[in-house]
């Protein structure tokens, strides 16, 4: 079909006059071009009220305009214009679900999710299902309601074509087009920055910085206040001050991070937008900012992997861009970015390095990708007119290494959660992931540091392999089998729909979104990220180098995942992981000394559901039975027991010269039903007979509820210990060869070494007593 030749003539003369940097908009800044994004239009006229119900294909306009009354019961506001992003209006990913359902429900309208998330614009929803429907769809709309919200003209956006009949494959090809025009007119506005200086290489003292309500953006704001003397300027998304307080302070404290009276006293908070032109502050505001800000910290953006480019340019291109304008424009200011790996992003790339030419747009696939890549390729632009421009990309970010918070909504977060629920993970190349700790201190150290400025940094840490994550795991107790892509997706999407996890319905979005899933087989079979300058820079400060994202470094998050149901730690009900026999022998006497020593005997079984245990108790398992004819002429069998390893670790030993090397804690049960306790305690003592004191138990025995009615020692005959606790060690069967003795390997590894240290405290206080002459005063001190 031909097009009007004059629809569309005032977009095209700006949008050519843009390219071309001349014309009509040469004198408009990237403020003046953001207003023109948002610039009402003539409101339409009401329908008169017996107007017709239109019967067959709507045209675009009054198909939108259906779509977005449907699309405004689902927002806080109640309403939606025909060319606002559902998303940026507040709405969720559930909430584009229910919305989808009830346009094909109510309007015939068949969309698939890829399409709402692709462009989440009513407009584009109408366009992109009339191109796919056209002449076959028999609507009945009713008439649409006016509007009179302010309608957006995107800048040189092609007006809408009429509706064609079109395959699908041919309708993604022309939205996939269209994603790239939009790019290539977003770069051009990166023109129209002004030409500035450099700043004055000092560290900063008045930093702007957004996305502090974010989980990466919390903590460099708690980071900038430790690190610096700065007074730190947080624009929060919020209709007034108190609404941006409020959820400043609140989403601190969701992130385990301080509020307090310090800390506020050190940040401005301004209500803003950074989707908005000059962030939505007053023009008086703006002006004093770029007066008075020595540094502009961006971290917001828009993070979700199944939203399209043109609802994500808003927040990632557009909100960048705005902050650049403010960085150029006054005082010259740096301008710190937070991009993402993900400009990597390309299915096959071979190297990520952070001076490495970057993926070819036209090969990233998911919105997301597009968005930070077109950012940052805006802000090279930028560089060239003078704006010192920092690129710091992060890859996953990891729950915080000591605190354990983490953002749940984090695909790398439901990764994980579903490696260690599901016990299955699927093959990678590496993960490029760093604890969130690390990745804020790196980053606050280039905000701080005027010689670190104007350079790419990845903040990507040490990229893990597969056989680093199967180990970890197995470490953890939790050994998974490795899959094909595929078989993992396939696997992993019948367990959540057999085993719904509300907190991993995003996962679940995300696995079902063809488009997501190139995104996660780009990640997957990517390189490792290498972060040579930003090594250097780490090195050159002092700071803690980038560790591996490890089990050990990762405990504290996948506890918190597990409480917030989005992963499951082992369960001593669970089968063990590793298990051994342990019989010892001796007597036990009556407390009151009323009769002679009579003999008694444990045979008992000490397990372990899991490494984990190891790392976070110093606890084993135990069952089997305790044989004490003093106290019952029958065994009394183990309902719970419990041993801990080297049980007062980390308590300091005041005086004495018997440390306790295991403690046993059993609860028995008698043929009859009534319960029994027994303690027990091993120690070490600074003596000879070490092999003694490893193998001897002191124990007490008593009824429920009662004191110890009798106390002895049994001692495991030396004969049985290497045999049953050595050699006699069991692992679960459904482990390979290699995980079994890697298993026995690691335990005994551990158990060693607690022992050996265990045994070794009371010699060194021993010695260190023989060598303190401060209970001896001298002369000297008599005087004083």
């Amino acid at each position: 079909m031909n097009e009007d030749p004059t629809a569309n003539a005032g977009q095209r003369a700006v949008a050519e006059s843009i390219e071309r940097g001349g014309g009509d908009a040469g004198g408009l800044t990237v403020t003046d071009l953001l207003a023109m994004v948002t610039r009402k239009e003539p409101e339409p006229e009401a329908a008169p009220a017996d107007a017709p119900v239109p019967h067959g294909v709507p045209d675009a306009e009054g198909l939108a305009a259906a779509i977005a009354e449907a699309a405004g019961r689902y927002l806080p506001e109640g309403r939606l214009a025909p060319d606002a992003d559902f998303f940026d209006a507040g709405g969720s990913s559930v909430h584009a679900v229910e919305l989808a359902a009830e346009l094909e429900r109510d309007l015939g309208v068949e969309l698939d999710l890829d399409d709402v998330f692709a462009d989440a614009r009513p407009i584009g929803l109408a366009r992109r299902w009339l191109e796919t429907a056209g002449d076959a769809a028999n609507l009945a709309l009713p008439a649409p309601a006016p509007v009179s919200v302010p309608v957006a003209v995107p800048v040189a956006v092609p007006a809408p074509r009429p509706a064609v009949v079109a395959s699908p494959s041919t309708t993604a090809a022309s939205a996939r087009q269209d994603d790239l025009d939009q790019i290539l007119a977003d770069l051009a506005l990166a023109d129209r920055l002004p030409f500035v200086r450099r700043p004055e290489p000092v560290a900063p003292r008045r930093i702007l910085l957004t996305g502090a309500t974010g989980f990466l953006g919390g903590h460099m704001l708690l980071d900038l206040l430790r690190h610096s003397d700065a007074h730190v300027y947080c624009l929060v998304r919020a209709a007034d001050l108190a609404a941006a307080t409020a959820r400043l302070g609140e989403s601190l404290r969701r992130h385990l991070l301080p509020w307090n009276a310090e800390i506020r006293r050190r940040v401005t908070v301004l209500p803003g937008d950074i989707r908005s032109p000059r962030l939505g502050l007053s023009d008086e505001l703006w002006h004093t900012l770029t007066e008075e800000l020595d540094s502009v910290v961006g971290v917001a953006a828009a993070v979700d992997f199944l939203r399209g480019y043109r609802s994500l340019r808003g927040s990632n291109v557009i909100g960048a861009l705005t902050l650049a304008e403010l960085a150029a424009t006054g005082r010259p200011k740096p301008l710190h970015h937070i991009s993402s790996i993900a400009v990597f992003n390309e299915v096959g790339i071979t190297s990520l390095g952070e001076d490495d030419p970057l993926a070819h747009v036209d090969r990233l696939v998911a919105g997301y990708d597009q968005s930070k890549w077109a950012a940052e390729v805006a802000l090279r632009r930028a560089r060239d007119h003078g704006l010192v421009v920092s690129a710091l990309r992060p890859g996953g970010i990891g729950g915080h290494s000591r605190t354990g918070a983490h953002n749940p909504q984090d695909l790398s977060s439901g990764l994980i959660a579903a490696f260690g629920r599901f016990r299955t993970v699927p093959a990678f190349r590496h993960l490029n992931v760093a604890p969130v700790d690390w990745v804020s201190r790196a980053a606050v150290a280039v905000v701080c540091e005027p010689d670190a400025w104007g350079f790419d940094y990845n903040l990507t840490g040490v990229p893990q392999t597969l056989d680093d994550v199967v180990r970890d795991m197995a470490f953890g107790g939790m050994h998974v089998r490795v899959q094909d892509w595929e078989e993992w997706r396939t696997d992993t999407l019948a367990r959540l729909e057999a085993e719904p996890v509300p907190e991993l319905t995003f996962l679940t979005r995300v696995l079902n979104s063809p488009t997501a899933l190139k995104l996660c087989e780009a990640t997957l079979t990517g390189p490792a990220a290498e972060g040579t300058r930003t090594a250097a820079l780490v090195e050159a400060l002092g700071l803690p180098p980038a560790a591996r994202y490890d089990a050990r470094a990762q405990l504290k998050t996948f506890e918190q995942l597990a409480g917030d149901g989005l992963a499951r730690l082992p369960h001593k009900d669970d089968q063990p992981y590793l298990w051994f026999s342990e019989t010892t022998e001796g007597g036990v006497r009556p407390v009151d000394g009323s009769t002679g020593g009579t003999p008694c005997s444990m045979a008992l079984t000490l397990s372990l559901a899991s490494m984990y245990q190891l790392v976070r108790e110093r606890r084993l398992d135990v069952t089997g039975t305790v044989d004490c004819p003093a106290a019952h002429p029958e065994p009394l069998t183990v309902v719970r027991g419990d041993v801990w390893v080297r049980p007062e670790e980390g308590i300091p030993q005041s005086h004495g010269l018997k440390h306790q090397l295991l403690r046993y804690r059993l609860q028995l049960r008698d043929v009859e039903g009534e319960l029994w306790w027994l303690e027990g305690h091993k120690y070490a003592r600074a003596r000879r007979d070490l092999w003694r004191q490893t193998r001897a138990l002191t124990v007490e025995l008593g009824r429920e509820g009662e004191p110890a009615a009798f106390t002895g020692e049994v001692v495991v005959p030396a004969d049985s210990y290497v045999r049953d606790q050595v050699d006699g060690i069991r692992v679960a069967p459904h482990l390979t060869a290699q995980e079994k003795r890697a298993a026995k390997l690691t335990w005994l590894a551990w158990f060693g070494v607690e022992m050996g240290r265990g045994l070794l405290g009371p010699f060194a206080r021993a010695g260190a007593d023989l060598l303190d002459l401060r209970r001896t005063t001298n002369p000297t001190e008599h005087r004083r």
